[in-house]
């Protein structure tokens, strides 16, 4: 089953299954809703409005998750490009919600930042309420998966030691565009990104050190991690940054990132629009 989040014209979003090119509200008003409600079984039930999903309005799958908690350093091959050890523990981060877009929105490149790389990700959406989860707790814990694409400023990520001030930038973070459930996804399951159509990622997406049920298991240790959740697993080899020389996204570009039986996220670099976001905050504050 795929689930995904419409966003209508009347300022409202929907949860609806996809049926081929059509989504069938769920009686939910996003995925996260969907989730915390304990709805996934009756989605595939549901039997409400339908949309066409040609040139729909795809919100971020889950729009306002509880937890973002990403994870750096997870696939074999980047680790061994970033010149690093295979780790013994997960490396975490987070983000807020405040920096996811929807699939087909546009990444906004702030004027601070002129070293913008991409870092393709299978993202994990957790489905029931765990702490410290056993591993077969862990496994009907996920709900399903999505694409997220890791979008990083450097050279803001480099400042300290610690990662968060490159990773959580404002409209940053597109993901989407469904939830897939596993038994959609291909045990031969490929994740590519690309740049203006140029192939710079092509991994299968077990190639992880750490799996989706070890960092449910590992994470829950931490906090209990609560339906529409999302974990982000680390992206593979091919980032920008690890070039000679090193590459980034700018202003135009368009980056696409696919996982097999999940689905493609489409999304153009555009300068933020600083002057008109301060101007809505004066607005706001007058």
């Amino acid at each position: 089953m795929k689930l995904a989040t419409l966003r209508l014209s009347e300022g409202r979003t929907v949860a609806v299954r996809v049926d081929g090119e059509t989504g069938v509200e769920t009686g939910h008003t996003d995925v996260g809703a969907l989730l915390r409600a304990g709805g996934l079984e009756a989605a595939a039930a549901a039997d409400g409005a339908r949309h066409d999903l040609a040139g729909a309005d795809l919100a971020p799958v889950v729009p306002a998750p509880g937890k973002i908690v990403c994870v750096g350093l997870n696939y074999r091959n980047h680790i061994l490009e970033m010149g690093r050890e295979l780790p013994e523990y997960p490396t975490l981060f987070t983000k807020f919600p405040e920096a996811l877009i929807g699939p087909r929105d546009e990444i906004q490149i702030p004027p601070e930042s002129d070293k913008i790389d991409w870092e393709g990700e299978l993202a994990v959406v957790v489905g029931t309420t765990v702490r410290r989860a056993s591993a077969a707790e862990a496994e009907a814990a996920i709900a399903g998966y999505a694409v997220l694409n890791d979008v990083t400023m450097r050279d803001w990520q480099y400042r300290s030691p610690q990662w968060f001030q490159g990773k959580a930038w404002e409209n940053s973070t597109p993901i989407g565009p469904v939830l897939a459930t596993a038994d959609e996804i291909p045990g031969d399951a490929q994740m590519v990104t690309r740049l203006d159509g140029e192939e710079l990622q092509r991994t299968p997406i077990d190639d992880l050190v750490f799996n989706a049920v070890d960092l449910v298991r590992y994470i829950s240790t931490i906090f209990t991690l609560n339906p529409g959740d999302v974990i982000a697993t680390g992206t593979p080899g091919g980032v920008g940054h690890a070039r000679k020389p090193a590459r980034y996204i700018s202003a135009g570009q368009t980056l696409t990132t696919t996982i097999d039986g999940i689905g493609e996220l489409v999304n153009v670099a555009v300068a933020e629009r600083v002057d008109a976001v301060a101007a809505a905050g004066e607005a706001a504050r007058a």
